[in-house]
């Protein structure tokens, strides 16, 4: 991994996509500190103190902070997230967008559009929703129409900038953007978290011996998600000796890998986004007759957490069967001649496969589900209610998967581009002596 990024640096083309990405980052992480207009922040900031133990805290950790001061970046990328989930969804049971999917590059833009499109309606409702909660709880300097048109303006524009930012990251710099922002978000606010920790050591809220315990068990979920995002099952693929001109190729044994979570963080993001934000509406808004359900359903309730679960395992075999298709490889498979022991080629691999990749993703959302619940309940038995979501398993495995996979971009850019040069000082080698021998051919070829 070291190796890796001293080597991003001595290539320009990775050095300027890692000094774009850390610019984009610092511009979101500048953006998160802007204030609302019309805001109140000293009753805010009293405000979230008191219900930062509630669904806030989830909303203010995939926000990175921004709630917390109530920024215009509160909304964060969450509208975009529950769109594309909505979108996702909706690609199964309606046909026009079904076809649209199934026409490649130019069928994903037109549903990016439309995504980018409902999600600007949806942030506006969101925001405005909001605003009506903030302006009913007093929480607002003036307020009126104007206020909530205002705050619903404000924070869509934040919505869409942030989007903008990922997509930015994604297209000129490192990985997935939008899960860049996010694990960015998280990173910046573990520092602070930590010292809120430290202070309640100090201050004997909190004994030295559970300090040390938190910290252990942090790194054993790090540890642990480590290990379960880089096994793999490999499943054996035989190519069979073949005629190749004038040779014959040597039989070959491969390995498909299936990795246990192949959804990667998605399911926890989107299970979070769809939980969080209704129930945020919900609050702000002061729908009075949906407030006793939300009192039942805060994290923490065994109802949330059953809940969170099932969208947990939802996802990552809805995800799982988008990114995984078996047909598809069986048929790659069979188009090149090879085959995995004892199945035959075709529509036998492909249940093959589509059984191997349904029990793996059975532990992998097992897997996924006790590292986004169990730590929550550790820390707040010890009594680290700061630790829960910017430790909490959820924000752990965001962070632990992005990097892993922004290591892996940066590692197929080293090994591209050092391959790129062999193959130049190969083909200069080779061209050198197809010069050199270029008069014994051409002699060879006038006496034919």
């Amino acid at each position: 991994m070291i190796n890796g990024f001293g080597e991003s640096f001595k290539i320009p083309e990775l050095r300027k996509r890692v000094f774009f990405t850390i610019m984009m980052l610092v511009i979101y992480r500048i953006g998160v500190f802007v204030p609302t207009p019309g805001i109140d922040a000293d009753k805010f900031k009293d405000l979230f103190e008191q219900a930062s133990s509630s669904l806030f805290g989830v909303v203010n950790m995939f926000s990175g902070g921004a709630l917390e001061n109530f920024s215009i970046f509160t909304l964060g990328i969450m509208p975009y997230i529950s769109v594309s989930i909505i979108m996702q969804l909706m690609q199964g049971v309606f046909k026009p967008l079904e076809e649209l999917a199934k026409e490649g590059e130019q069928g994903r833009r037109k549903i990016s559009r439309y995504t980018r499109i409902i999600t600007v309606f949806l942030a506006l409702f969101q925001g405005y929703m909001i605003s009506m909660g903030l302006e009913k709880q007093g929480l607002v300097i003036g307020g009126g129409f104007g206020f909530r048109v205002e705050t619903a303006i404000t924070l869509t524009a934040g919505t869409m900038f942030v989007m903008w930012l990922g997509e930015q990251i994604t297209e000129r710099g490192l990985g997935n953007g939008i899960s860049i922002v996010i694990m960015a978000g998280i990173v910046a606010r573990m520092p602070a978290t930590i010292g809120q920790t430290m202070d309640l050591m100090t201050t004997n809220e909190i004994s030295p011996a559970k300090v040390l315990l938190l910290f252990v068990f942090a790194v054993m979920t790090i540890a642990f998600i480590v290990f379960c995002e880089q096994a793999l099952r490999k499943i054996p693929v035989q190519y069979p000796k073949r005629a190749v001109g004038r040779q014959m190729t040597q039989a070959v044994t491969q390995h498909l890998p299936l990795k246990i979570n192949s959804s990667g963080v998605i399911p926890p993001i989107f299970a979070s986004t769809l939980l969080s934000f209704p129930l945020m509406i919900i609050q702000f808004g002061q729908i009075g007759f949906l407030q006793p359900y939300v009192n039942y359903f805060y994290q923490g309730s065994w109802i949330y957490e059953l809940v969170f679960a099932l969208l947990i395992t939802f996802f990552a075999f809805f995800y799982t069967a988008i990114v995984f298709d078996p047909e598809k490889v069986a048929e790659n498979l069979k188009r090149n001649g090879g085959f995995v022991p004892t199945v035959r080629p075709g529509k036998d691999t492909a249940e093959y496969l589509d059984n191997v990749l349904k029990r793996l993703t059975v532990w992998g959302s097992v897997y996924l589900s006790l590292i986004c619940i169990l730590p929550q309940i550790v820390y707040r038995e010890l009594n680290a209610s700061s630790f829960i979501y910017f430790f909490g398993g959820t924000a752990v495995l965001i962070v632990v998967g992005v990097v892993l996979d922004t290591i892996r971009q940066i590692e197929s850019h080293v090994v591209s581009r050092n391959y790129d040069t062999f193959m130049k000082k190969g083909f200069g080698k080779m061209r050198g002596g197809a010069t050199a021998a270029m008069p014994h051919m051409k002699g060879r070829l006038i006496q034919r």
